[in-house]
C-alpha cells in the first residue's frame, strides 16, 4: 500500500492537476498530428462494429477503395478535432476535489487520475466535441464517403440495413483515443522521474513509496 510522505493535500491536488494538464497537452500533440490515429494501432478508428459485415460486403463488390477512404478520412477528422479537445478536458480538471487527488495519488494504478477524468467528463465531453467532429467529419469527405457506402450496401439483396450516427461514433472514438494517450502520460509522471517536468510533481510523486 501507499503511504503519502512530505506532501500537502493542496500540493496533491495541485500534483494531480498538473499531471493531468501535462497528459492532456501531450495526448492532444500526439493525436492532432498526422497520422496521429490513423498509425497509432491503439486507438485508430475502425469501422463501427455493427459496420464491420458492411465493410466486408463491399470489399466483396469491389468497394474496398471506398471502405479505405471512409477509414482514412474517419482518422483525419478526429486528427483535425483533437486541437479543440484540448480546454474541454482542461475545464473538466476543476471537478476534482480534494479528496479526490488524494485518493488518485495514493492509486496504485497508473492510470488512476485519467480513468476519474473519463468517468466523471465523458458525457459533458460527448456533447462540447460532436460539432468539432461533425466538421471536420464534412471536411474530410468522411461523411460524404459514408453516405456512398451505405448506399452502395443497401441495394445488395438481402443484408440488414446500416443507420449508424457517424460523427457520434468518430466523437467517442476519439474521446477514448484521447484518454489512451492522456494515460500513457500519467503513466511515466509516476513511474519515471525525468517525467516529473515540475516541482510539484517531483515533490508529490516522488514522495510516494510502497
Amino acid at each position: 500500500m501507499y503511504k503519502r510522505q512530505s506532501f500537502t493535500e493542496n500540493e496533491a491536488g495541485q500534483a494531480i492537476k498538473q499531471a493531468l494538464l501535462n497528459g492532456i497537452t501531450a495526448g492532444v500533440t500526439k493525436a492532432s498530428s498526422t497520422d496521429g490515429f490513423f498509425k497509432n494501432a491503439f486507438i485508430k478508428v475502425l469501422f463501427p462494429p455493427e459496420a464491420k459485415v458492411m465493410e466486408s460486403t463491399l470489399r466483396q463488390v469491389g468497394a474496398g477503395a471506398l471502405v479505405d477512404n471512409i477509414v482514412l478520412s474517419m482518422n483525419r477528422a478526429a486528427e483535425q478535432a483533437a486541437p479543440q479537445a484540448k480546454n474541454i478536458f482542461v475545464n473538466s480538471i476543476t471537478q476534482l476535489t480534494i479528496t479526490d487527488a488524494i485518493n488518485i495519488v495514493s492509486n496504485q494504478q497508473t492510470d488512476a487520475a485519467t480513468k476519474f477524468l473519463e468517468r466523471t467528463t465523458t458525457t459533458q465531453l460527448v456533447g462540447a466535441f460532436k460539432p468539432a467532429i461533425k466538421t471536420a467529419l464534412d471536411k474530410t469527405l468522411a461523411t460524404r464517403y459514408w453516405q456512398q457506402a451505405m448506399t452502395q450496401y443497401n441495394r445488395v439483396p438481402f443484408v440488414a440495413k446500416i443507420n449508424t450516427d457517424l460523427p457520434d461514433y468518430v466523437t467517442r472514438k476519439g474521446i477514448s483515443g484521447l484518454f489512451y494517450l492522456i494515460a500513457q502520460e500519467e503513466a511515466k509522471i509516476r513511474k519515471d522521474p525525468a517525467a516529473r517536468t515540475t516541482d510539484i510533481l517531483q515533490k508529490v510523486f516522488g514522495g510516494i513509496k510502497l
